[in-house]
C-alpha cells in the first residue's frame, strides 16, 4: 500500500505524547509555529532555559517532512565543502559539520526512543564520475580535519553487501534514526521541560498586538513577545511566503517486510545508512526491525505511485539480488524544500519574528541545530550575526512552479524507463 501518512514510521514509532488543540487565549514569551525538528528543538531549548514557550502545530507532531524522510543524520549539506564556504561561510560549514553530534547528544541526554544508529553513512558511487566526485569530497572534508574515509570497491562491497558500487565515502559523524520517533521524542522532552505544545491548531491569522504578536487559531489565540516560524515547505497562509521562497522536491520511500536475520545481515551489516551519487539518487538503509527501506525522488500520487514502486522493486533486485522477488509492503512520501543556491534561508519577518527554512534534503541535523540557535536568538542570548546565515529578503522563487513540475515529471520518466530496461 501507499500512504499519505508517515507510512512505516507511523507504524513503528512510540506513541506521540498527549497534546490537545489550543483553546481560549494563551500567552507565552515565545510562540513557535510548526512541530517539526526546527520548532521542537527551539521549544525544547527555550523551555530548558526557563523561557515560557508555546508551540502550535497545524496537524500532528512530525506530520510533515520530519516524520516522512529517510532518517539520515548527515553532516554538512549537499554542496561540496569548499563550495559551501564560497557561497556562505566557513562558520556555516563548521556548524553543520558538528550538527549530528547535537542530535546524538539530545538522543542520549533525553533517552529518546528513536532507533538511533550513530554508525555513520555511506555515500556510494556506481560509476567513474561518482567515484571522482567522492574522491574530491573526501579531500575537501579531510583538509578540514573531518575523519571521513574513501572506501575502494572491495571495502564498499563488504560494507554495503552490494556489488553495484565502485567506491563509497564513509562519514563516521553521521548515522540514522527513526525520524518520526525522533520528532515525538523531542516533543516529549520539550513537554517535560515545561513547554506547552498544541496540535491540530493551524494558525489562520497573524497581527501585531501591543509590543508583541497575536496568532489567531480556530479555538482561540496565542499572544507572544517573539515568534519562531518553523513551517518550512508545509507553510500556508498567513506564512505561505516561506513556502513560495523554495521549490518542493518530492521524495518517497518503500519498505520491505522484516527480512530473515541471516539475509538482513548481508545488507549494510554495520548499520550505516546509504545513498548513491546519481542525479536522481537512490537511498537505502535498514531499520531496527530488519526492514530494508529504499527511496528516491518522486511523489506517490495517483498517476505515478505504480511506476515508482516498479522502479523500487527493480532497484532492490539490482542492489541485492540475494533478496529475490520482494513485495514492498509500505510506501510513503514527503516534501523537501530546495533553494536556488542550495543554502538554508534565515528570514526576519518583523522585529522579533524569524524563520529558518530550505534545508535542501538535510533537515534532521541542521533543523535541530538551527532550532537551538533560533531559541537562543529569541531570548536575546545571541544576535542575528551569531547565526551563520545572512538574513535574506523574503521573495518567491520565480522558477518554483517550473522546477517542481520538472522534479516530478523527470523522476517519473527516469523511473519509468529504468523499470522497463
Amino acid at each position: 500500500m501507499t500512504s499519505d501518512s508517515p507510512g512505516l514510521w507511523a507504524e513503528t514509532a512510540p506513541p506521540a505524547p498527549p497534546t490537545e488543540a489550543l483553546s481560549g487565549e494563551v500567552s507565552a514569551q515565545v510562540a513557535v509555529v510548526g512541530g517539526g525538528y526546527t520548532g521542537l528543538s527551539a521549544a525544547l531549548h527555550l523551555a530548558q532555559a526557563g523561557v515560557s514557550v508555546a508551540l502550535v502545530e497545524a496537524a500532528e507532531i512530525g506530520g510533515g517532512g520530519s516524520g516522512r524522510n529517510v532518517g539520515l543524520v548527515n553532516a554538512g549539506l549537499w554542496l561540496m565543502p569548499e563550495e559551501l564556504v564560497a557561497r556562505a561561510s566557513a562558520r556555516l560549514l563548521d556548524a553543520l559539520a558538528e550538527a549530528p553530534a547535537l542530535v546524538w547528544d539530545l538522543v542520549a541526554r533525553h533517552k529518546l526512543d528513536c532507533e538511533a544508529m550513530p554508525y555513520g553513512t555511506l555515500h556510494c558511487a556506481p560509476d567513474a564520475r561518482g567515484k571522482a566526485a567522492l574522491t574530491e569530497r573526501a579531500r575537501q572534508w579531510q583538509a578540514r580535519g573531518a575523519g571521513v574515509e574513501l572506501l575502494d570497491a572491495a571495502r564498499t562491497r563488504a560494507r554495503t553487501g552490494s556489488r553495484a558500487f565502485r567506491a563509497a565515502l564513509y562519514d563516521p559523524r553521521a548515522g540514522t534514526i527513526q525520524p518520526l520517533a525522533y520528532a515525538r521524542g523531542l516533543a516529549a522532552a520539550a513537554l517535560g521541560a515545561g513547554a506547552r505544545l498544541f496540535t491540530n491548531s493551524p494558525v489562520s491569522g497573524f497581527s501585531e498586538a501591543g509590543s508583541g504578536y497575536r496568532l489567531s487559531l480556530p479555538g482561540g489565540s496565542l499572544l507572544a513577545e517573539r515568534v519562531i516560524l518553523a513551517t518550512n515547505t508545509y507553510s500556508t497562509e498567513p506564512f505561505n511566503r516561506i513556502r513560495d521562497a523554495q521549490s518542493v522536491l518530492p521524495y518517497f520511500n518503500f519498505a520491505t517486510a522484516p527480512l530473515p536475520e541471516d539475509l538482513s545481515q548481508t545488507i549494510l551489516p554495520r548499520g550505516e545508512g546509504a545513498w548513491d551519487t546519481r542525479k536522481i539518487l537512490t537511498s537505502f538503509r535498514r531499520d531496527a526491525g530488519g526492514r530494508l527501506i529504499i527511496g528516491s525522488v518522486g511523489q506517490l500520487g495517483r498517476g505515478d505511485a505504480a511506476l515508482h514502486r516498479a522502479w523500487a522493486e527493480r532497484a532492490l533486485r539490482r542492489l541485492y539480488p540475494q533478496l529475490g522477488p520482494q513485495r514492498l509492503r509500505l510506501g510513503w512520501w514527503g516534501r523537501i524544500g530546495t533553494t536556488p543556491d542550495a543554502l538554508p534561508r534565515l528570514h526576519r519577518h518583523a522585529p522579533g519574528v524569524w524563520s529558518i527554512s530550505g534545508y535542501n534534503g538535510r533537515g534532521i541535523a541542521p533543523g535541530t541545530l538551527f532550532g537551538a540557535m533560533l531559541a537562543d536568538l529569541s531570548r536575546a542570548e545571541i544576535t542575528e550575526t551569531d547565526i551563520p546565515l545572512t538574513p535574506a529578503q523574503m521573495s518567491p522563487d520565480p522558477l518554483r512552479l517550473s522546477r517542481e513540475a520538472l522534479f516530478r515529471a523527470g523522476s517519473a520518466a527516469l523511473h519509468l524507463v529504468s523499470a522497463r530496461i
